[in-house]
């Protein structure tokens, strides 16, 4: 009866039966067992750090770490000596203390993507873009994670001109589809299964402007201006979002800015994608130009000729013979001309190597290397650079395969998530109202902290760190806006 009371099994009240026959015969009452118990190995912090770091050197060998490697770790000679004695553990005890020491088996998590993030030119290039960004961060006006702000733009005062605040808003494209629902749920084992849709569903890409401070690029409130657009990709939809829609959207974004942020600079910043690095169609490229004169060649298929280049002294090259030339009028020079004017030809010189695969170092092997390397040619920006210059404004690009740099991505995936639990649509336009709902439902306080992560990434490579440690500091401060100045100093004692 008193094991029923207590909600205790068989077992519970054969142990009361003996406590009462031992108390009946001796008098002695049963006695607790607190401090008698065998404590684990893992309570020696030095141990278990042990093995964390033999963990941590197995995983960056990319091998898989099992729990036999614990296991022969313990049995080794050193950790033999350490602990003093013949010690071995069971692969059970194995798996028990990885748990412990907080190790999961499980789905390789994705992280961030670091393919080709550490080759020799993203690194050079990252190098210079994070130096124009301390340029740009010293205009802008810099947050807290709490939305407290921690230092206003320096801006200086020249003769004749004062520089301007400079706002950042950056750019990305974005696809949600209409099958994209929640995988995972807690369900009854007698509920029943219901079909699901085959496929990812209808496509809506939405390519849109963030800033840190300001949220979505828009200007009023009802009936709001707007630079966000919604495109259906497909064939027999609304096309493809090629560079003539990335030029459209940057013009409408710099209206809605100049509307929004008068006497204010635009930084637009782009990932370091083909589509948006595009040249103008009369850009200076040697990308497909033949050797010899040929009549009625241009860089692209829009028939624009290509503009002039630029000789030492700022005097112009025309590209083209003029239209009143006696055998060749309006045709296209050539690589070959074009070079003689420069004093750059050589006798026997080849329009380009094999497969254009110079020699690394060289700048003037062949045609079309000698003309990448022209410093007009090679100072040719893209045309979104130009076309915001032209109004006045900045726009840059991320180094490559460095998505953690752009803090948009994070807004995309919480909008998603968000997503992924409205009800399934079964319309192009219910889909895009919940879509928008979505997106309009990330905080701004929630884009200041997507943000800051990024800003944490930027200094972490500034202060030389890779992108997997940049990845463990950024998870360690998570609360900060940048890293400590030590921060090298705590990676070499781990």
């Amino acid at each position: 009866m008193a094991s029923k009371a207590a909600a205790r099994g068989k077992s519970h009240a054969l142990q009361l039966r003996r406590w009462i026959y031992n108390f009946m015969n001796s008098g002695a009452l049963p006695t607790h067992r607190y401090g008698s118990f065998t404590t684990s190995a893992l309570g020696d912090e030095d141990f278990a750090q042990a093995i964390h770091l033999h963990l941590l050197e197995i995983s960056g060998r990319g091998e898989y770490i099992r729990a036999l490697d614990v296991v022969k770790f313990v049995s080794s000679e050193e950790m033999q000596h350490y602990l003093g004695g013949k010690v071995t553990i069971s692969e059970r005890t194995a798996r028990r203390w990885l748990n412990e020491m907080e190790w999961r088996y499980g789905k390789i998590l994705k992280g961030m993507y670091i393919d080709g993030h550490e080759r020799a030119d993203v690194v050079q290039y990252r190098i210079a873009f994070l130096e124009r960004w301390l340029e740009y961060e010293r205009r802008m006006q810099i947050f807290d994670r709490d939305g407290k702000v921690v230092r206003d733009p320096k801006l200086t005062v020249k003769p004749g001109e004062v520089e301007q605040r400079l706002v950042l808003y950056t750019h990305d494209e974005s696809t949600f589809y209409a099958n994209d629902r929640r995988k995972t749920k807690w369900s009854h084992k007698d509920e029943p299964c219901k079909p699901q849709p085959k496929g990812e569903g209808e496509s809506l890409m939405v390519a849109d402007f963030l800033s840190p401070e300001f949220g979505r690029l828009k200007h009023g409130e009802e009936a709001a201006r707007e630079a966000r657009v919604l495109f259906r990709a497909g064939t027999r939809r609304d096309g493809w979002f090629d560079g003539d829609n990335i030029i459209e959207q940057a013009e409408l974004a710099m209206d809605v800015f100049e509307q929004r942020h008068p006497f204010c600079q635009m930084l637009a910043m782009y990932d370091n994608a083909t589509t948006h690095l595009r040249r103008p169609p009369d850009g200076l490229t040697a990308y497909k130009m033949v050797l010899n004169p040929k009549r009625e060649w241009f860089p692209k298929k829009a028939g624009v000729r290509m503009r002039d280049g630029t000789l030492p002294g700022d005097v112009r090259q025309p590209l083209y013979f003029p239209d009143d030339h006696e055998t060749m009028p309006g045709w296209f020079k050539g690589m070959r001309q074009i070079l003689k004017e420069r004093g750059k030809w050589r006798p026997k010189m080849l329009a380009e190597c094999e497969k254009f695969k110079c020699e690394e170092g060289k700048i003037n092997c062949c045609a079309r290397r000698t003309l990448f390397n022209e410093p007009d040619f090679a100072a040719q920006r893209s045309h979104l650079e130009e076309v915001f210059a032209a109004r006045g404004h900045i726009c840059d690009f991320y180094p490559k395969f460095h998505c953690e740099l752009n803090f948009i991505e994070q807004y995309w995936g919480d909008a998603k998530r968000m997503y992924r639990m409205t009800e399934a649509t079964t319309g192009t336009s219910e889909m895009e109202q919940n879509v928008l709902h979505c997106l309009d439902s990330v905080s701004s306080e929630r884009i200041l902290r997507f943000a800051n992560r990024s800003a944490r990434f930027m200094d972490a490579y500034r202060k030389g760190l890779t992108g997997p440690q940049a990845a463990w500091a950024n998870r360690k401060y998570h609360g900060h806006r940048v890293l400590p100045e030590k921060i090298m100093q705590e990676l070499e004692k781990m």
